[in-house]
């Protein structure tokens, strides 16, 4: 049975931990719990200045920014991205997500599930 939800139903999970991950609110919109059996589905909100840890891991995920400003660090350098912008970072790839901007940095990101925490 499909499972329909609205973005304000869904706690938003703070990963801030004062070092390697700032004002970064995570958002689980599709995975297991709602018996998706190979994806999950995360909206993750950047504030300004925020940022994800710099990190790999042994998957795959697709990103798909909605708002705001920002950069993502690749193995060429910082690349900027905005609103409408995708990224594929592949398994392995050294990457973190920043934002640039005055306001929140929002993009969703695809998973394969397994690697959802």
């Amino acid at each position: 049975m499909a499972i329909v939800k609205r973005l304000a139903e869904v706690p938003p999970r703070d990963m801030s931990n004062g070092t390697d991950v700032v004002g970064v609110l995570k958002r689980v919109l599709i995975g297991p719990a709602d018996g998706a059996p190979t994806f999950a589905v995360r909206l993750f909100t950047l504030a300004p200045g925020g940022n994800t840890p710099a990190h790999t891991h042994p998957f795959e995920h697709g990103v798909v920014v909605l708002r705001g400003t920002g950069t993502v660090l690749t193995p060429n350098g910082r690349v900027p991205i905005g609103e409408g912008t995708t990224v594929f970072v592949p398994p392995g790839e050294h990457h973190q997500f920043q934002n640039t901007g005055p306001g929140p940095l929002e993009f969703l990101c695809v998973i394969p599930v397994g690697y959802e925490t």
